[in-house]
Protein backbone atom coordinates (compact mmCIF):
# COMPACT_ATOMS: atom_id res chain seq x y z
CA UNK A 1 0.00 0.00 0.00
CA UNK A 2 0.95 3.71 -0.64
CA UNK A 3 2.55 5.10 2.45
CA UNK A 4 0.18 7.92 4.52
CA UNK A 5 0.91 11.11 2.98
CA UNK A 6 2.35 13.91 3.77
CA UNK A 7 0.51 16.86 2.19
CA UNK A 8 -3.25 17.22 0.58
CA UNK A 9 -4.05 18.03 -2.81
CA UNK A 10 -7.57 18.83 -4.03
CA UNK A 11 -8.87 17.45 -7.18
CA UNK A 12 -12.40 17.64 -6.57
CA UNK A 13 -14.57 17.60 -10.13
CA UNK A 14 -12.16 17.24 -12.63
CA UNK A 15 -10.62 14.04 -14.84
CA UNK A 16 -7.31 12.39 -14.71
CA UNK A 17 -6.13 9.88 -17.50
CA UNK A 18 -3.05 8.05 -16.16
CA UNK A 19 -1.59 5.70 -18.52
CA UNK A 20 0.47 2.35 -17.46
CA UNK A 21 -1.67 2.07 -15.13
CA UNK A 22 -1.61 -1.63 -14.91
CA UNK A 23 2.16 -1.01 -13.34
CA UNK A 24 3.24 -0.66 -10.12
CA UNK A 25 3.67 2.84 -9.87
CA UNK A 26 0.80 3.49 -12.34
CA UNK A 27 -1.26 1.55 -10.07
CA UNK A 28 -0.17 4.18 -7.25
CA UNK A 29 -0.91 7.32 -9.09
CA UNK A 30 -4.13 6.27 -9.72
CA UNK A 31 -4.93 5.27 -5.98
CA UNK A 32 -3.46 8.96 -5.28
CA UNK A 33 -4.89 11.26 -7.69
CA UNK A 34 -8.61 8.86 -6.72
CA UNK A 35 -7.73 9.80 -2.97
CA UNK A 36 -7.94 13.47 -3.70
CA UNK A 37 -11.27 13.13 -5.46
CA UNK A 38 -10.01 13.07 -9.07
CA UNK A 39 -11.99 10.90 -11.66
CA UNK A 40 -9.36 8.89 -13.19
CA UNK A 41 -9.16 7.02 -16.42
CA UNK A 42 -6.72 4.35 -16.11
CA UNK A 43 -5.44 3.53 -19.21
CA UNK A 44 -2.61 0.49 -19.96
CA UNK A 45 -2.70 -2.02 -22.85
CA UNK A 46 -3.40 -5.06 -20.42
CA UNK A 47 -5.75 -4.94 -17.77
CA UNK A 48 -4.11 -5.35 -14.37
CA UNK A 49 -3.37 -9.08 -12.68
CA UNK A 50 -1.18 -8.67 -10.06
CA UNK A 51 -2.41 -8.96 -6.94
CA UNK A 52 0.13 -5.82 -5.29
CA UNK A 53 -1.68 -3.76 -7.91
CA UNK A 54 -3.76 -0.68 -6.02
CA UNK A 55 -5.95 -0.08 -9.13
CA UNK A 56 -9.34 -1.23 -7.89
CA UNK A 57 -12.10 0.09 -10.35
CA UNK A 58 -14.98 2.29 -8.61
CA UNK A 59 -17.32 4.67 -9.32
CA UNK A 60 -14.40 6.88 -9.89
CA UNK A 61 -12.24 4.80 -11.37
CA UNK A 62 -12.74 3.40 -14.76
CA UNK A 63 -9.97 1.48 -17.13
CA UNK A 64 -9.32 1.74 -20.48
CA UNK A 65 -7.82 -0.74 -22.43
CA UNK A 66 -5.98 1.09 -25.23
CA UNK A 67 -2.61 0.74 -27.05
CA UNK A 68 -0.65 3.85 -26.56
CA UNK A 69 1.63 3.45 -29.64
CA UNK A 70 -1.19 3.81 -32.08
CA UNK A 71 -2.28 7.00 -32.85
CA UNK A 72 -6.23 6.13 -34.34
CA UNK A 73 -6.22 4.20 -30.43
CA UNK A 74 -5.15 7.52 -28.48
CA UNK A 75 -7.35 9.55 -30.43
CA UNK A 76 -10.15 7.42 -29.98
CA UNK A 77 -9.31 6.83 -25.94
CA UNK A 78 -9.21 10.73 -25.18
CA UNK A 79 -11.91 10.74 -27.26
CA UNK A 80 -14.27 8.10 -25.16
CA UNK A 81 -13.09 9.96 -22.13
CA UNK A 82 -14.55 12.96 -22.96
CA UNK A 83 -17.76 11.42 -23.87
CA UNK A 84 -17.70 10.05 -20.79
CA UNK A 85 -16.61 12.33 -18.44
CA UNK A 86 -16.73 15.92 -19.94
CA UNK A 87 -13.74 17.28 -19.59
CA UNK A 88 -10.05 16.26 -19.04
CA UNK A 89 -7.80 17.97 -16.64
CA UNK A 90 -4.55 16.11 -15.88
CA UNK A 91 -2.26 13.98 -18.14
CA UNK A 92 -0.15 11.34 -16.18
CA UNK A 93 2.38 10.11 -18.74
CA UNK A 94 3.40 7.06 -16.67
CA UNK A 95 3.65 4.30 -19.45
CA UNK A 96 7.37 2.92 -19.86
CA UNK A 97 9.73 0.04 -19.89
CA UNK A 98 12.89 -0.53 -18.95
CA UNK A 99 15.84 -2.58 -21.11
CA UNK A 100 19.44 -3.11 -20.36
CA UNK A 101 21.26 -4.15 -23.47
CA UNK A 102 24.24 -4.24 -25.95
CA UNK A 103 26.41 -1.10 -26.76
CA UNK A 104 24.78 0.75 -29.57
CA UNK A 105 26.37 -1.17 -32.46
CA UNK A 106 25.44 -4.47 -31.14
CA UNK A 107 21.59 -3.15 -30.22
CA UNK A 108 18.85 -4.36 -32.24
CA UNK A 109 16.65 -2.05 -34.19
CA UNK A 110 14.10 -3.98 -32.93
CA UNK A 111 14.33 -2.88 -29.09
CA UNK A 112 15.39 0.09 -29.94
CA UNK A 113 11.95 0.37 -31.34
CA UNK A 114 10.41 -0.71 -28.60
CA UNK A 115 12.11 1.79 -26.54
CA UNK A 116 10.74 4.76 -28.60
CA UNK A 117 7.52 3.21 -29.23
CA UNK A 118 6.75 2.08 -25.04
CA UNK A 119 8.46 5.55 -23.17
CA UNK A 120 8.56 8.15 -25.67
CA UNK A 121 5.65 7.86 -28.92
CA UNK A 122 3.20 7.06 -25.91
CA UNK A 123 3.50 10.14 -23.80
CA UNK A 124 4.00 12.48 -27.52
CA UNK A 125 0.83 10.72 -28.55
CA UNK A 126 -0.97 11.09 -25.33
CA UNK A 127 -0.27 14.77 -24.77
CA UNK A 128 -0.91 15.62 -28.49
CA UNK A 129 -4.56 14.35 -28.33
CA UNK A 130 -4.98 15.70 -25.12
CA UNK A 131 -3.74 19.10 -25.29
CA UNK A 132 -6.88 20.59 -26.73
CA UNK A 133 -8.80 19.68 -23.73
CA UNK A 134 -6.18 20.30 -21.35
CA UNK A 135 -6.35 23.77 -22.37
CA UNK A 136 -9.64 23.77 -22.27
CA UNK A 137 -9.37 23.44 -18.85
CA UNK A 138 -5.97 24.77 -18.14
CA UNK A 139 -5.24 21.61 -16.92
CA UNK A 140 -1.62 20.27 -16.44
CA UNK A 141 0.98 17.05 -18.03
CA UNK A 142 3.23 15.34 -15.96
CA UNK A 143 5.32 12.54 -17.34
CA UNK A 144 7.87 10.03 -15.87
CA UNK A 145 11.70 10.49 -17.37
CA UNK A 146 14.97 9.40 -15.46
CA UNK A 147 17.97 10.35 -13.34
CA UNK A 148 20.05 7.90 -15.88
CA UNK A 149 18.46 10.52 -18.92
CA UNK A 150 21.29 13.09 -17.58
CA UNK A 151 24.18 11.51 -19.06
CA UNK A 152 25.05 8.64 -21.52
CA UNK A 153 26.31 5.93 -20.15
CA UNK A 154 26.94 2.04 -21.17
CA UNK A 155 24.63 -1.03 -21.23
CA UNK A 156 21.49 0.94 -21.67
CA UNK A 157 21.76 3.91 -23.68
CA UNK A 158 18.55 3.46 -25.96
CA UNK A 159 16.40 4.26 -23.25
CA UNK A 160 18.66 7.05 -21.43
CA UNK A 161 17.78 8.34 -25.27
CA UNK A 162 13.80 7.79 -24.73
CA UNK A 163 14.01 9.54 -21.38
CA UNK A 164 15.96 12.47 -22.68
CA UNK A 165 13.56 12.75 -24.83
CA UNK A 166 10.76 12.79 -22.33
CA UNK A 167 12.69 15.92 -20.49
CA UNK A 168 12.61 17.89 -24.16
CA UNK A 169 9.41 16.74 -24.87
CA UNK A 170 7.99 18.59 -21.52
CA UNK A 171 10.02 21.50 -22.10
CA UNK A 172 8.49 21.82 -25.67
CA UNK A 173 5.20 21.03 -24.04
CA UNK A 174 5.73 24.06 -21.14
CA UNK A 175 7.09 25.96 -23.99
CA UNK A 176 4.04 25.89 -26.39
CA UNK A 177 1.70 26.35 -23.65
CA UNK A 178 3.01 28.86 -21.52
CA UNK A 179 0.37 30.28 -19.10
CA UNK A 180 -2.32 27.68 -20.55
CA UNK A 181 -1.47 24.03 -19.67
CA UNK A 182 1.77 23.42 -17.67
CA UNK A 183 3.85 20.70 -18.37
CA UNK A 184 6.15 18.85 -16.08
CA UNK A 185 8.41 15.69 -15.33
CA UNK A 186 10.06 13.53 -12.63
CA UNK A 187 13.04 11.68 -12.61
CA UNK A 188 13.47 8.30 -10.52
CA UNK A 189 15.97 6.20 -10.28
CA UNK A 190 15.61 2.66 -9.18
CA UNK A 191 11.70 2.11 -8.05
CA UNK A 192 10.88 -0.01 -5.21
CA UNK A 193 8.79 -2.44 -7.43
CA UNK A 194 8.18 -6.47 -7.03
CA UNK A 195 10.00 -6.46 -10.27
CA UNK A 196 12.79 -4.86 -9.52
CA UNK A 197 13.40 -6.84 -6.09
CA UNK A 198 13.06 -9.84 -8.19
CA UNK A 199 15.57 -8.48 -10.79
CA UNK A 200 18.47 -7.33 -8.16
CA UNK A 201 17.60 -9.29 -4.90
CA UNK A 202 20.89 -8.12 -3.01
CA UNK A 203 20.54 -4.71 -3.71
CA UNK A 204 19.90 -2.45 -0.83
CA UNK A 205 16.23 -2.04 -1.13
CA UNK A 206 15.68 0.49 1.79
CA UNK A 207 17.34 3.15 -0.62
CA UNK A 208 14.93 2.75 -3.16
CA UNK A 209 11.94 4.92 -3.27
CA UNK A 210 8.28 3.98 -2.89
CA UNK A 211 6.09 4.59 -6.06
CA UNK A 212 3.66 5.76 -3.57
CA UNK A 213 6.15 8.59 -2.59
CA UNK A 214 6.93 9.27 -6.02
CA UNK A 215 3.03 9.60 -6.96
CA UNK A 216 2.58 12.63 -4.32
CA UNK A 217 5.34 13.92 -6.33
CA UNK A 218 3.04 13.48 -9.18
CA UNK A 219 -0.30 14.75 -7.51
CA UNK A 220 1.79 18.28 -5.62
CA UNK A 221 2.75 19.14 -9.93
CA UNK A 222 -0.64 19.36 -11.05
CA UNK A 223 -2.11 20.98 -7.89
CA UNK A 224 -2.29 24.42 -7.43
CA UNK A 225 0.52 24.51 -5.27
CA UNK A 226 2.77 23.99 -8.46
CA UNK A 227 1.03 26.72 -10.72
CA UNK A 228 4.09 28.55 -10.79
CA UNK A 229 5.86 25.27 -12.10
CA UNK A 230 6.82 23.96 -15.88
CA UNK A 231 8.84 22.83 -17.71
CA UNK A 232 10.80 20.95 -15.17
CA UNK A 233 12.67 18.08 -14.44
CA UNK A 234 12.21 17.09 -10.83
CA UNK A 235 14.67 14.30 -9.13
CA UNK A 236 12.81 11.98 -7.35
CA UNK A 237 15.10 9.09 -6.43
CA UNK A 238 16.39 9.84 -2.56
CA UNK A 239 18.89 7.99 -1.94
CA UNK A 240 19.08 5.57 -4.49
Amino acid sequence: MCPQTSFEVEFTDTVAIVTGASGALGSAVVDRFRSAGATVCAVDVVEPDDEDSLLEPDDRTHFYETDLTDEAAVSGLVDEVIDDHGRLDHLCNVAGTWRGGQPIEDTDLEEFELLVDVNLKTAFLASKHALPHLQDSEGSIVSISARSSLEGGEGDGPYRITKAGIRLLTETLAAENEGIVRANCVMPSVIDTPMNREMMPDADHEKWVDPGEIADVLAFLCSDGAAVTSGAAIPVYGEA
